[in-house]
């Protein structure tokens, strides 16, 4: 649990990619931007949407019904100079702190549970859908018998349904979403402790990986568990994490990113840091942030370089982020945004962005976003495109597309429990002939990371704003664009 408290942010930045993959460079620090305009309050937990934008909660804190906002890029694709604009309020009675999100294939955002709500600490069983066309919230039903989800985890399966937690048992379920209609089927059997502060990273081939907060006094301590979705059940292998992530007051653990590179960096609330392997299944103990450094709840983010950008702080709660990258050698300290002293690593919220770039919130007003020095992707990690209409109409909808890669090699965004900002699916982007930059509303994908040469598929609608004639079209996942294809708009 922790403190109910307001925090301040950093800033931001625009990149050029290129598809080809050079050699590792010494390290350079990115450097952060701030956008151009603010958002109208300060802002916290942040989702990537099918259309490009990014869906925003503010934090008025002396209201009930805070509203939402949209983050929308430029023409040129600039996050920085994009605009904002209203994205609707909660059903009354509803306006969580910590909650499960997550983007659904459809294009509706499921958000559900809260361990706070209405700024009091409750772990509330509310929950709501959204539909970005019409910037509306629906409440929607929580599984039958919960009498508590609250800051839960969820996750979009390979099958493209969300699976969440109750924080406070051993309880998952899965989600179907008919129209505004949500019902939920029990999975999870073998849970070993609570769901209560723990994270979810997906593994290649659908699996789930998660480390036991919850232990018994002198038992099983260091131990963690593998989710199989063919089965719906949990395993709990012999073996143990090596070093001890969890911190032994508050249960807290950092987030627990998958690198391209096939292992998961597990950031610990304690000082300390593993690598699992889940190829082999086995852990070992991973570089340090140093000092009292630990990120007890808090973000990372996997830079389409292959690194990952981590936000620590000096103890459980405590003020003073330090910002790293770890390139998979090395820990290398970066550049911090401006409020990282009076921050602590849990007000931290990170989204990788379809520039390339991470947007990053704190419960300020001030919105940041980080460019990494290291512009160029990481070998094999962009999505390929197999077939698109060469010719595409404006304003119509389901246009299909496929290819490989579309779920990238890892869910991008992390954090654990508390948030959950995952952006392991397709953007479709066209530049029209006006050199407008566009993006297409993606849809009808499944879930799912590191799916190799299988091939995959989506669809996309056109807008009926892009301008007519030869445009060039790519799909971008986590930051990463395919070669372009070259089509006709007419």
């Amino acid at each position: 649990m922790k403190v109910f408290r307001t925090f301040g942010i950093a800033l931001l930045a625009l990149l050029a990619w290129s598809s080809i993959a050079s050699a590792q460079e010494p390290f350079t620090a990115g450097t952060w931007t701030k956008t151009t305009k603010a958002p109208s309050s300060a802002v916290a937990h942040a989702l990537l949407l099918n259309d490009g934008s990014v869906l925003v909660n503010s934090m008025f804190f002396s209201t009930h019904s805070d509203p939402w906002y949209r983050l929308v890029p430029d023409k040129t694709g600039s996050y920085i100079n994009g605009t904002w604009s209203n994205a609707g309020t909660l059903p009354s009675g509803y306006n969580p702190l910590y909650f499960a999100s997550s983007l659904l294939p459809s294009g509706q955002v499921v958000v559900m549970g809260g361990e706070y709500n209405n700024g009091g600490a409750v772990w509330t069983t509310k929950g709501a859908v959204y539909a970005p066309a019409t910037k509306t919230w629906t409440s929607i039903t929580s599984p039958s018998g919960w009498t508590t989800v609250g800051d839960a985890q969820s996750i979009i399966l390979p099958n493209g349904h969300m699976m969440m937690a109750n924080c406070c048992t051993t309880q998952e379920a899965i989600l179907t979403m008919t129209g505004l209609t949500a019902t939920w089927a029990t999975t999870g059997t073998g849970k070993f402790d609570d769901n209560d502060e723990e994270g979810w990273t997906m593994l290649p081939g659908g699996k789930i990986l998660t480390v036991d907060a919850y232990v018994p006094s002198g038992c099983c301590k260091m131990g963690y568990q593998i989710y199989d979705p063919t089965t719906g059940a949990w395993t709990t292998p012999t073996n143990n994490t090596v070093v001890n992530l969890v911190d032994p007051g508050s249960l807290e653990l950092g987030p627990m990113p998958l690198l391209p590179n096939g292992t998961v960096f597990a950031a610990g609330a304690t000082t300390n840091n593993a690598i699992y392997t889940p190829s082999t299944g086995t852990w070992a103990s991973a570089a340090k942030f140093g000092g009292t450094l630990d990120i007890a709840d808090g973000p990372a983010a996997v830079l389409p370089n292959g690194n990952a950008l981590f936000d620590a702080s000096p103890g459980v709660f405590n003020n003073g982020s330090k910002f790293f990258e770890w390139d998979g050698t090395t820990m290398n300290a970066t550049s911090a945004p401006p409020n990282a002293g009076v921050d602590s690593s849990y007000v931290g919220g990170m989204v990788v962005l379809p520039s390339g770039q991470i947007l990053f919130t704190d419960f300020s007003s001030d919105v940041e976003i980080y460019t990494p020095a290291s512009i160029t992707p990481c070998a094999g990690c962009a999505p390929t495109i197999k077939t698109v209409a060469t010719t595409l109409t404006h304003a119509t909808k389901n246009n299909k597309i496929t290819g490989t890669q579309f779920n990238g090699l890892t869910q991008g965004s992390y954090y654990g429990d508390d948030n959950q900002a995952s952006t392991n699916f397709p953007i479709v982007r066209i530049v029209d002939s006006k050199g407008s930059v566009v993006y297409c509303k993606t849809h009808n994908w499944l879930g799912g990371v590191a799916t190799g040469t299988k091939l995959v598929s989506a669809q996309f609608d056109i807008p009926t704003t892009i301008n007519l004639g030869a445009a060039s079209l790519v799909v971008v996942t986590n930051g990463i664009p395919s070669k372009a294809v070259s089509v006709t708009i007419n």
